[in-house]
C-alpha cells in the first residue's frame, strides 16, 4: 500500500474515531491537515496573513461539519472545498476593496527575484498562472488530489479540472524550462 494510501486510511480512521467522540482524533486530524490547508492557501491568496486567516475560517467550517460527512474518504475533497470557498471570499473582498479605493481590480504579477533554488522557481512559475490553474495545480501536484476530488472541492466539472491541470502543467513546464513559446 502506497504511503499516500496509508495516509488516507489513517485519516478515515481518525474521522471514525472523531465520530465516536475521541477528542484526540480531532487534535490529530487538525495537526495533519493544518499544514496542508495553509500550504494550499498561501499561493492562492499570495499573502501570509490572508492565508492564515482563510485557513482559520476554513477550520471553523470544517469542525462544524466534519461529523456530518457520511463517507470519510470524501474528507480531503470536502476540506479543500471549504478552504476554496474561504479563499474565494477573501479574493473577492480584496478585489472590491482595491476597486473601491480606485486601484485596478486586476494586478500584474510582481516581478520575482532571481531563481535561487527549485522552490523559489516553482513559486515564481505558480505565480503567473491564473487563479483557477494555480488552484488546480496545487491540489493536483502538491496535495495529490484526483481530478474528481478537485472538481468536488472547487465546484467545477471534472473535465474542466483536467483541462486546467493540462494547461497548468504546460505553463509550469514552460516557465521552469524557460521555453516561452510553449504557452497556450
Amino acid at each position: 500500500m502506497a504511503l499516500r494510501e496509508t495516509d488516507r486510511v489513517y485519516e478515515e480512521l481518525l474521522l471514525t474515531l472523531l465520530r465516536a467522540g475521541d477528542p484526540r482524533a480531532a487534535a490529530r486530524l487538525v495537526a495533519r491537515w493544518q499544514p496542508r490547508l495553509l500550504r494550499t492557501a498561501r499561493p492562492l491568496l499570495r499573502d501570509e496573513d490572508e492565508a492564515h486567516e482563510a485557513t482559520q475560517e476554513a477550520w471553523a467550517g470544517i469542525t462544524r461539519g466534519w461529523l456530518r460527512i457520511g463517507d470519510s474518504s470524501r474528507f480531503p475533497a470536502w476540506a479543500f472545498g471549504v478552504l476554496h470557498h474561504k479563499c474565494a471570499d477573501r479574493i473577492r473582498a480584496n478585489r472590491r476593496r482595491r476597486t473601491g479605493a480606485g486601484q485596478l481590480a486586476v494586478t500584474a504579477p510582481a516581478t520575482a527575484a532571481p531563481r535561487i533554488d527549485d522552490r523559489i522557481a516553482i513559486a515564481q512559475a505558480l505565480d503567473v498562472l491564473s487563479p483557477e490553474h494555480r488552484e488546480a495545480a496545487i491540489l493536483y501536484f502538491g496535495e495529490g488530489l484526483t481530478a474528481p476530488e478537485i472538481a468536488q472541492a472547487t465546484g467545477v466539472a471534472a473535465e474542466t479540472v483536467k483541462s486546467r491541470i493540462f494547461h497548468a502543467r504546460r505553463q509550469l513546464q514552460a516557465a521552469l524550462t524557460g521555453d516561452v513559446h510553449d504557452k497556450p
